[in-house]
């Protein structure tokens, strides 16, 4: 059994907490808020990402289901996120345990310095040991900053606190070979590699109350792998079954976890980096020679404005840009150069040889970890 004191974001969706004819159901926040608890006894840290804010506020606006226009989400949203609230306070509070609410938009992510921010936040509430509670921002996301759903919202705070796994809770216990509510044969799969295209199409829609379904849940994982995080995607049925997932017999699928390893096997991108990675908006692009991508990719050096061949885009110094050799992505990073000032150094007019760097090496990231 692993024995390590582990940092843990634990995904719970709207179907898994919510009562069918809308609001809260007791009984699920309970058994969710016990096994938490014991999480916490254990010495783990935790991270709670929790959906269920819509699902839980529609009924109070008169919706027989949960609605369809942005609108009424929004405003179920903000009828439900407090009433979860209320309810995690109380059942926390019973085991001594003080929450933080914290509601995110992707801009949040997308804005570096928020992103800095929201990193340093979380790892001030983890060093005091307070629980925080993460959700979207539903009142005032629009669709085009949304996450899409909350299980992508968890790969990336995973990723964002340098978590060591990435808890997935459904109402299904993990991945089948088939639909096993058709197929009485449908065989589980307990452990995945990764996430390749062939395991994504056994995945089937989204459930009744929430927006995910299990494909959503294999592309979050996927999302956090590439981050550097292992994933679990399961069921909870009993207070002990989130200790039991740390020991290798969670009622799920593993995506690239085992429990006999005492140090994570995969890669972790400093918190500047991920940003690079996953989150910046990219404003343009470079194609370098054979001996700029060398140097950066094999000899772990910057990239120079001597190796630049081609500029493509108005991006502005501190702005992020695509990096190509050959035709292919090989990276993204930090421009310290206006596309202008890179144009004009490039041109045969330029005098002698250009010298300079375009992209530091500790604001690159190379392509391998890129969403």
């Amino acid at each position: 059994m692993n024995k390590r004191k582990m940092r843990l974001v634990v995904k719970v969706g709207s179907s898994s907490l919510a009562a069918l004819g809308g609001g809260c159901d007791p009984g699920k926040m309970s058994l969710l808020v016990s096994a938490v608890n014991q999480l916490r006894q254990a010495g783990h840290q935790v991270v709670l990402v929790s959906s269920g804010a819509v699902a839980s506020g529609f009924k109070g606006l008169g919706y027989q289901q949960r609605p369809r226009t942005l609108a009424a989400k929004q405003a179920a949203a903000a009828i439900g996120q407090s009433l979860l609230m209320q309810t995690y306070t109380q059942l926390f509070g019973a085991h001594g345990i003080t929450i933080a609410q914290i509601l995110l938009t992707r801009s949040d992510f997308s804005h570096r310095g928020r992103y800095q921010h929201a990193f340093q936040t979380l790892s001030l509430l983890l060093e005091k040991t307070v629980l925080p509670i993460i959700n979207e921002n539903d009142t005032v996301s629009v669709e085009e900053l949304t996450f899409g759903d909350n299980d992508m919202l968890g790969a990336l705070v995973a990723g964002l606190v340098h978590a060591d796994l990435y808890l997935i809770l459904t109402d299904t216990d993990g991945l089948y070979d088939k639909d096993p509510r058709t197929h009485k044969d449908a065989v589980r799969i307990p452990y995945l590699s990764s996430i390749t295209e062939d395991v994504e199409e056994l995945a089937g829609g989204a459930s009744e109350l929430g927006t995910g379904g299990m494909r959503s849940k294999l592309i979050a994982a996927k999302t956090a792998q590439q981050l550097g995080v292992p994933s679990f995607i399961g069921h909870l049925g009993e207070p002990g079954d989130l200790l039991a997932v740390l020991a290798g017999q969670g009622k799920g699928t593993y995506v690239d976890y085992k429990a006999e390893k005492q140090k994570r096997s995969l890669p972790t991108l400093p918190t500047r980096k991920q940003w690079i990675a996953v989150h910046s908006p990219v404003r343009g692009r470079i194609t370098v020679d054979g001996g700029a991508a060398e140097a950066i990719l094999k000899n772990r050096g910057s990239l120079l404005v001597a190796g630049v061949v081609d500029v493509d885009g108005s991006f502005l110094q501190g702005e992020v840009i695509d990096v190509f050799y050959d035709g292919s992505l090989i990276g993204r990073g930090v421009s310290r150069y206006d596309a202008s000032e890179l144009q004009l150094l490039l041109s045969p007019h330029q005098d002698g040889k250009p010298s300079g760097t375009v992209i530091h090496r500790d604001q690159w990231t190379e392509a391998s970890f890129l969403a």
